[in-house]
């Protein structure tokens, strides 16, 4: 009798025991789904508690537009989360700002690049590594934001990601159309055949995502408001302007300062106050929509007059390029080749990566500048060109697109230019004596239109959008 009785009493004990440990274990498995539910957005106590992400599937340091929305979020009292690669210098205003904090996608494997695997592999693996980072990071890491303000382009795999996202966690959602994505593609040959596919996402998912949309011109707006992109929710014009860094040089003495300075300039800085020396500054991004060959052509031609040419002799030329891209180590060989081969006689040509501070005081420093911007959907505008105006210096830009007429005005701010033929009669012209009060004139007209600034713009659009009028 004893023997079943001890039995049954190990038995109970056991099944105590088993009960307490799998209510544990049911436990602990409940807390870890539990994480797998991302919070859902919900309204702060106080307004600057309120969160908004700013996204780009980039380099946030090269996306200024992106970079002044979020400084002009923060200066309204919100709070900032900036989302994307972390590789160049931000912004000053976003480093150390208790109002805004970087979550930084995890950048691409090494396996993941162009060479080692191939075309057909590689667009697949690159689309599904950038969908998992952004996913997770969007969707567990950052806190949920009331507001995502998401980069357009690129559309893939941005799109279906945000619409996930706000789906899930509740947030409304802003897309900023910089650019079309698959006029972008169509520019590269080898990607030709996916442009089809791409304007069908873009344009399909863009009809839908966003709550409200942003357009860098007039004349993007209406095209998507009607015809083929006909996008469900309001479009509203957000016109880039210069941030307050780039101001006018005032005086002749901070002028040569700075061109003492900077290595690039200091070796000839004396004749370029002397205006012995011209100094042109172009920005490009290294990619096919801006024919860097239209320059180089213009200045072999400007260097090499005619036999028999009555004109002056042409200054010489200090021409300074920033920035990177992919197709810089083609132009810099071909730049190689032209002084090697006596081509370009009396021209520096220098290439420069600056901190922004700096890129600022070189365009207040320079004479003339250059854009080569050559807009894939005909209805974008190069912010290079508005960063110029705001340093009060004037342009020549390439002119053969629909919204060129919205920033650069012939004869009052800048020139423009369609062939290597037109750049060198307008650098002739301007860059010699005769031509200084043209050029005096011009510079008189960039100053003017660099006057409205990117705090009174933004304002103007953004702040009754996502409502921070009241506070900043």
């Amino acid at each position: 009798m004893i023997a079943p009785f001890l039995l049954s009493m190990l038995a109970g004990i056991l099944f105590v025991i088993g009960l307490n440990y799998g209510l544990r274990a049911l436990i602990w498995l409940g807390k870890r789904l539990a994480l797998l539910i991302p919070t859902r957005h919900r309204p702060a106590a106080k307004p600057e508690d309120e969160h908004i992400q700013i996204l780009v599937l980039g380099d946030i340091g090269r996306s200024p537009r992106m970079q002044y929305h979020a400084i002009s979020v923060a200066k309204h009292g919100r709070r900032v989360d900036i989302v994307g690669y972390k590789e160049t210098a931000r912004h000053p205003d976003l480093i150390g700002n208790p109002r805004v904090a970087m979550y930084a996608l995890a950048p691409q494997p090494e396996w993941i690049s162009w060479g080692t695997l191939p075309f057909f592999v590689n667009i697949p693996c690159k689309v599904i590594q950038q969908f998992w980072t952004l996913f997770y990071t969007l969707m567990y890491t950052t806190p949920s934001a009331r507001w995502i303000i998401i980069q357009n382009p690129p559309s893939i795999p941005t799109f279906h990601v945000a619409l996930l996202v706000s789906l899930i966690r509740g947030n409304k959602v802003i897309v900023d159309w910089h650019n079309y994505g698959h006029s972008i593609l169509a520019q590269k040959a080898l990607m030709r055949p996916l442009v089809p596919f791409y304007r069908w996402y873009e344009i399909g998912l863009g009809r839908f995502l966003g709550n409200a949309n942003l357009a860098v011109t007039d004349a993007m707006a209406r095209e998507l408001q009607g015809g083929r992109f006909n996008l469900r929710n309001p479009v509203y014009t957000l016109h880039d302007r210069p941030a307050g860094i780039f101001q006018p040089i005032k005086s002749v003495e901070e002028r040569q300062a700075f061109l003492s300075r900077l290595p690039e300039t200091k070796s000839q800085a004396q004749d370029i106050i002397d205006g012995t020396v011209r100094l042109i500054v172009s920005s490009t991004s290294w990619t096919p929509d801006e024919d860097f060959g239209i320059l180089l052509e213009a200045l072999v031609a400007y260097a090499n007059p005619e036999a028999g040419s009555t004109s002056e002799p042409p200054s010489p030329i200090l021409a300074i390029i920033t920035g990177k891209g992919p197709e810089k180590a083609r132009y810099l060989q071909q730049i190689k080749e032209l002084q090697d081969g006596g081509r370009l006689p009396g021209i520096r040509i220098l290439t420069a990566w600056l901190s922004n501070r700096d890129y600022a005081s070189l365009l207040a420093s320079a004479d003339l500048g250059i854009s080569l911007h050559k807009s894939s959907s005909g209805v974008d505008l190069p912010m290079k060109v508005v960063d110029m105006f705001g340093a009060g210096l004037p342009v020549a830009a390439y002119s053969a697109f629909e919204s060129f007429k919205e920033l650069v005005k012939e004869g009052e701010n800048g020139c423009g230019f369609e062939t290597p033929a037109q750049l060198t009669e307008i650098l002739r012209r301007l860059l010699g004596v005769e031509g200084e009060q043209e050029l005096a004139g011009l510079k008189r007209g960039a100053v003017s239109e660099g006057a409205l600034r990117w705090d009174e713009e933004w304002d103007r659009v953004m702040a009754g959008l996502i409502e921070v009028a009241d506070e900043k």
